[in-house]
């Protein structure tokens, strides 16, 4: 319909030049959509599932063509955003590209909602940013001045339909003009870096410290990349899918942000599987309906930016009770997502990346225990951070192990099966990812080409990886990578050799960016459990001068220690979700063991809740020990557990929580 730059559309009675009028037909009939033509009204949307519009209730006016409803329908139970207040569509044909979409209204646009081809105009105006951190703005916005409405558009499909919803029964909402816009493609100033896009859900998405110890691949993946090179931009979201990805806008601002040759790597299935298709701005998909995202929707609009696209499977999920010998399957059972990717980018010829498969290779090579280990199972005194549940201090708040979200010592590896399927596939002839293999490190190529990936990775320690070991082993590679611990020269940490008050001290000070001169302690014998509560006590005084919001704001309802109404006695389960340990101080039953002038510093420790008992905890359970065991002295794993926690602690909770090297490391 738009071989020209522009086409522009006149709804009143009134003609204007260089507009095509919308003149009713006998009888007034409202001009129907025809596919020859280009363009008319039509009585369903191009959503998914179709949304129904009134087009017999259109009718001609002087200003435009306008409606009133009498009726919405209004399902009890469901979210007001997933209503339909029918209205009226105007469909015109146009090729795949980007446009700006230019809509005048017969009333005051408070009285509607306009959207463009499916999209959730309301989330489209509410959001500011795509990341937790809120470093990535939203770039295209819906703009309003009056009766004006206009918004930059990339379609994918043959045409675009504008949408008008009225917001209140019997209110008259109409159109008298459309101007569409085609946008040509945008090249890359001589100045600027390509950027590789990645767009997932929350297995891919950046996360900040209030969400530690989650991770998502695309978070660590530009640590592989040249950064003189390229920009590694990630504007991945938990929660996403392909459908609720393009309906809020976030795929389409990065067809309008980016440029010519820039990539999209896009990972969609885990919330696809939400049986919720038939809402509106639901998440899920059928499997016809994950076809037509990718053939209709998300690959022709990539391809029509000059952009370049490539699929990766969604990594398989795990049963996070699994035991001893289990074998990991895919379990993408009932809506087989990552076969349909397969398919539609061999029949799309759209570079893929099979992580499906490379997951289910990984978690069967390590094995279960540290699989497990390495998924979102949670114990008591792990983390200050949390969830939409609640705080994860007294172990994971939905109290079961999370066979779907992982720690950073996995997205690593994740990021890595990326990287190394991408290198594969250049290496095959690909050209398609020629460039983007080509902007890789020097050493993640050598790393790709011998399989060996102790120069990418030094903090990984050799018995970590498998078996019992592997327990602690998010917490232990973060604390090699930030230099506060090291490996043996065979790479091993020796995660059950004990810890001396040196070392610990050290790590401790230099985490928390304070004087190491204040835990005055540094005597090289072994830690105990009493003298770390100590340290811990020195070190918190020095770091907080009010406490951290981990402490004050993931309590929910809780009544916390520092509440009059507060009851030390109350049975732990009673206690609700909260920051601080569900078994007070005074139900610890061994304190009579603590030395007389350590006791007073320990059990401000506990209370604070910077250490709690490790005995009678569980990953998968919120739970508290009832022993301190203040004589025990500490292991290297051990150690490395409350370092991390204090280290997450010392943290703003909004910033994105994969540093890798400490301010006072820094040469």
């Amino acid at each position: 319909m738009i071989p020209e730059q522009k086409i522009q559309f006149n709804f009143s009675s009134t003609p204007k030049e260089g507009y095509v009028s919308m003149i009713p037909g006998e009888n007034d009939t409202i001009p129907r959509y025809d596919h020859v033509r280009g363009f008319g009204f039509v009585d369903q949307t191009c959503a998914m599932p179709p949304r129904q519009v009134h087009l017999d209730s259109i009718v001609a006016a002087q200003e435009g063509y306008l409606i009133r409803e009498a009726e919405f329908r209004e399902d009890d139970g469901e979210p007001v955003e997933h209503h339909n207040r029918y209205g009226l569509c105007f469909r015109v044909k146009v090729p795949p590209g980007a446009y700006n979409v230019q809509v005048r209204t017969t009333s005051d646009q408070a009285d509607m909602v306009i959207a463009i081809s499916g999209m959730n105009t309301q989330a489209l105006l509410q959001t500011e940013f795509w990341d937790a951190a809120k470093l990535i703005t939203n770039q295209t916005r819906i703009q309003i001045d009056d009766r004006q409405w206009s918004y930059n558009y990339v379609n994918g499909r043959e045409y675009i339909d504008i949408e008008i919803e009225p917001k209140r029964l019997n209110c008259i909402v109409g159109i008298s003009e459309i101007v569409i816009t085609r946008i040509p493609q945008k090249d890359r100033p001589e100045h600027q870096l390509p950027t590789v896009f990645t767009l997932g859900d929350s297995t891919v998405k950046s996360y900040i410290f209030e969400e530690a110890p989650m991770s998502g691949w695309g978070q660590v993946f530009d640590n592989l990349f040249d950064p003189l090179q390229v920009r590694v931009i990630n504007y991945s979201m938990g929660g996403r899918s392909f459908k609720s990805a393009y309906t809020e806008g976030r795929f389409n601002d990065i067809l309008m942000t980016g440029c010519a040759q820039d990539y999209v790597l896009i990972q969609f299935g885990h919330n696809d599987e939400s049986m919720d298709e038939n809402r509106r701005f639901g998440r899920g998909s059928t499997e016809s309906m994950y076809r037509t995202y990718l053939q209709e929707i998300y690959i022709p609009a990539i391809r029509a930016r000059g952009m370049i696209p490539i699929l990766v499977t969604p990594m398989s999920r795990v049963d996070a009770a699994a035991k001893s010998r289990h074998i990991y399957t895919n379990s993408f059972n009932n809506r087989k997502f990552p076969q349909v990717m397969r398919e539609m980018a061999a029949k799309l010829g759209v570079t893929l990346i099979d992580l499906n498969k490379e997951s289910l290779r990984y978690y069967n090579e390590i094995g279960v225990e540290a699989t497990t280990a390495i998924f979102m199972s949670i114990e008591a005194g792990e983390t200050p951070g949390k969830t939409n549940d609640g705080s994860f201090a007294n172990g994971h708040p939905i109290q079961r192990n999370d066979g779907t979200h992982f720690k950073e010592s996995l997205s690593k590896q994740f990021a890595r099966m990326v990287a190394t399927c991408l290198a594969k596939e250049a290496e095959q002839g690909n050209q398609a990812v020629k460039n983007v293999a080509s902007w890789l490190k020097n050493e993640v190529k050598t790393a790709i080409q011998t399989n060996n990936w102790s120069t990418v990775f030094p903090e990984i320690a050799v018995d970590t990886l498998t078996g019992s070991g592997a327990y602690y082993r998010n917490q232990i590679e973060k604390l090699v990578q930030l230099g506060v611990f090291s490996l043996d020269d065979g790479a091993r940490f020796n995660p059950e050799e004990f810890v001396n008050i040196r070392e610990f001290s050290l790590a401790l000070s230099r985490l928390l960016e304070i004087d190491s001169a204040i835990l005055s302690d540094c005597s090289n014998n072994e830690l105990t459990r009493e003298t770390m509560g100590k340290l811990l006590h020195d070190a918190y005084q020095a770091k907080f001068d009010v406490p951290p919001p981990y402490m004050t704001e993931y309590n929910g309802d809780a009544i916390t220690p520092d509440h009059p109404a507060y009851d030390p006695h109350l049975a732990p389960d009673q206690r609700g979700t909260m920051y601080y340990p569900l078994i007070s101080y005074e139900q610890l039953e061994d304190t009579a063991e603590i030395t007389p002038e350590l006791l007073s510093k320990v059990k401000k420790a506990y209370q604070w809740g910077l250490f709690r008992s490790e005995k009678g905890i569980e990953r998968g359970k919120q739970c508290n020990g009832n022993v301190l065991e203040p004589k025990k002295r500490v292991t290297r794993e051990k150690a490395a557990k409350v370092l991390y926690y204090m280290w997450v602690l010392a943290h703003p909770i909004n910033m994105e929580n994969d540093i890798s090297c400490l301010k006072t490391l820094k040469s």
